[in-house]
């Protein structure tokens, strides 16, 4: 009987103890503050802003932040200030306590997802980047990228609504994204394109049927222009409908 005493005594002690240790740790938790900022890139990016400006973005968001409890940081809306920079798609924010020793010490974790440009807009309307969405990226000295460059005088709306689904078939195409180096467009919105390969401008007419006309011009380059010297054109017209009309350069 006395021994059973004694183990319950024990067992209510041992429970008692772990509940105030418990207890205790969950509060240091509680009040564990913000000390550090991490910034998480994603890999495989196309542009990329400094950590550091991104870090700038938060602190001047909530001013307060170091030294602040992590319970108490709005994360929400540290996520939607991020979002506001138009090179970022999408930004996590959360909070993270690290076990030192006898203590926590208490980390933002900052992970962001950066737009990818698929073009570059050199125009009348404007001088910008912009992703498959549409959506429209500044030029930075924070970042670079190696796009398609497209040129001429078009507004934005016409680089949306017309221009983008071009840009977005010859992004898929694995033949034409190799091929176009530049596009050009003129004040009657014809487009010419310049490819990398072959000393010939491609005369795509109106942006219309633009799909035709450029599986039109593949099966040229694959039937005719490798059988024979790239060079040879000069010109090559794809404005009429299901018709190729190549220029040779003159003798």
């Amino acid at each position: 009987m006395f021994w059973k005493v004694v183990k319950i005594i024990g067992l209510i002690l041992f429970v008692t103890l772990v509940a105030i240790t418990l207890s205790f740790t969950l509060k240091k938790q509680r009040n564990v503050v913000c000390q550090e900022i991490n910034v998480h890139l994603s890999e495989n990016e196309v542009i990329n802003l400094d950590i550091e400006k991104i870090k700038s973005i938060i602190n001047k968001a909530d001013k307060t932040l170091k030294n602040k409890r992590l319970s108490d940081i709005k994360t929400n809306k540290l996520e939607d200030e991020i979002e506001k920079n138009p090179a970022i798609l999408n930004a996590e924010v959360f909070t993270v306590r690290l076990k030192e020793k006898s203590d926590f010490k208490g980390v933002l974790s900052v992970k962001v997802k950066h737009r990818r440009p698929i073009v570059r807009i050199m125009s009348s309307g404007g001088n910008y980047f912009m992703d498959k969405e549409g959506a429209k990226i500044p030029i930075s000295t924070d970042y670079t990228a190696q796009v398609l460059v497209v040129t001429g005088f078009f507004d934005k709306n016409y680089a949306t609504q017309k221009l983008l689904p071009l840009i977005n078939y010859i992004e898929k195409s694995e033949f034409w994204k190799a091929q176009i180096e530049q596009i050009h467009i003129d004040k009657q919105k014809n487009i010419e394109i310049t490819p990398l390969v072959g000393n010939h401008f491609i005369h795509l007419g109106k942006i219309d049927n633009f799909s035709t006309k450029l599986r039109n011009m593949e099966a040229f380059y694959k039937q005719i222009m490798t059988k024979n010297n790239w060079n040879k054109y000069k010109y090559i017209n794809l404005e009429y409908k299901n018709q190729v009309i190549a220029k040779k350069r003159a003798l």
